[in-house]
């Protein structure tokens, strides 16, 4: 176990996996239920793609970090970025035919330490478009 955790902490691809799934775990927890998963167009890519209770459709973006000690991991969610992933929404929501309902962008933030243990940050409506 304790393996698998330094190389979950060495590794950003099997680390940024690893937060995707904890991220869906926690949301569901949350009462949202999961549409897809690294949802992907020419426009960008979405992580996890959700609906509250209230029928909104959420769009997640998670960031996965194992020190925030520089940059604190919601700040690196920027304008470009923001722009990326209201465009891979907004093509979502039309191939779907999904054009009268309300959604929203969430960022979810996970930080490991160096034993492992994770602190959970859920910013709803994290930004407008």
């Amino acid at each position: 176990m304790l393996l698998l955790k330094r190389q979950k902490l060495l590794d950003k691809e099997i680390l940024g996996r690893w937060g995707e799934k904890r991220c869906e775990k926690f949301l569901k927890a949350q009462g949202l239920f999961p549409l897809t998963k690294n949802y992907s167009c020419k426009a960008g890519e979405i992580d996890l793609i959700m609906v509250d209770a209230n029928r909104t459709i959420v769009f997640v973006e998670v960031k996965t970090r194992t020190d925030e000690s520089f940059t604190p991991a919601e700040t690196l969610i920027t304008a470009e970025k923001q722009q990326k992933i209201y465009k891979t929404a907004r093509y979502f929501l039309t191939v779907n035919d999904i054009e009268n309902r309300p959604y929203r962008f969430d960022v979810v933030t996970i930080t490991l330490d160096g034993a492992g243990t994770e602190q959970i940050n859920h910013y709803k409506n994290a930004f407008v478009r």
